[in-house]
């Protein structure tokens, strides 16, 4: 009989993926390249598993590790300004230890949460496609799925929204995405709650689209949902 699923076992498949050619090669040159600020560390330069809390009541889906982020320390939302914010957000909810997170061994904790993505690999200008989506949207399902007190499913943008639709019950016409807009939607058997937050991207937090008190709704409402 085959082993049962687990967090353990998608990490490890996640980390030694290379089904796309495009980000495979595109993780590795930033790798070698580096930024001048980081010229003297090691990148990861693999794709990035998700982080979290295997009790978690609430999920947060992202776009992709940063090219200089996730992809240069090996965490999600880890060593760039968009984690600032998610971890920032988290602390002030509860659902972390400390509000920033700079290197896999900070001593960041998640308590109620798990942190993924909906891409695993840093994609050129940011820009995922379709196509290297559904290559890793089976990771995000069965983390899901592995996940057996996931209630909410917050979104940080469009991108991200759409990967995880896909993955569940959700009404029809798909809700337009907007931030606060929420989403009733079942997995299997189980109702879950999506909500949609703009991404806390420097194109969103430096104009103001997005405002900490903004962020920090879509937490507080995940909370008041039981996630």
């Amino acid at each position: 009989m085959a082993a049962p699923d687990s967090l353990t076992r998608v990490t490890a498949e996640i980390v030694n993926c290379c089904r796309c050619p495009r980000l495979v090669a595109w993780r590795e040159q930033v790798g070698r390249e580096r930024r001048a600020a980081f010229c003297d560390e090691d990148y990861w330069a693999r794709p990035v598993p998700g982080l979290g809390d295997p009790q978690a009541t609430l999920m947060v889906v992202g776009l992709a590790p940063a090219a200089h982020g996730g992809n240069r320390t090996g965490r999600v939302f880890t060593g760039d300004r968009s984690g600032d914010w998610l971890f920032g957000a988290l602390w002030r909810a509860g659902y972390a230890n400390q509000p920033r997170s700079v290197h896999r061994d900070d001593g960041l904790e998640l308590s109620g949460c798990y942190v993924t993505a909906a891409v695993r690999c840093a994609p050129p200008a940011n820009r995922p496609t379709p196509d290297e989506r559904d290559a890793c949207s089976p990771f995000l399902g069965r983390e899901m799925r592995l996940l057996d007190r996931l209630k909410v499913v917050i979104v940080l943008g469009q991108f991200a929204y759409d990967a995880a639709c896909r993955l569940v019950g959700a009404p029809r016409p798909r809700p337009r995405f907007g931030h606060l807009v929420e989403v009733p939607a079942r997995l299997d058997s189980r109702a879950l709650t999506i909500i949609c937050s703009y991404h806390p991207s420097q194109q969103n937090t430096f104009t103001g689209k997005l405002t900490e008190a903004m962020f920090d709704a879509a937490f507080a409402r995940a909370k008041a949902l039981g996630g």
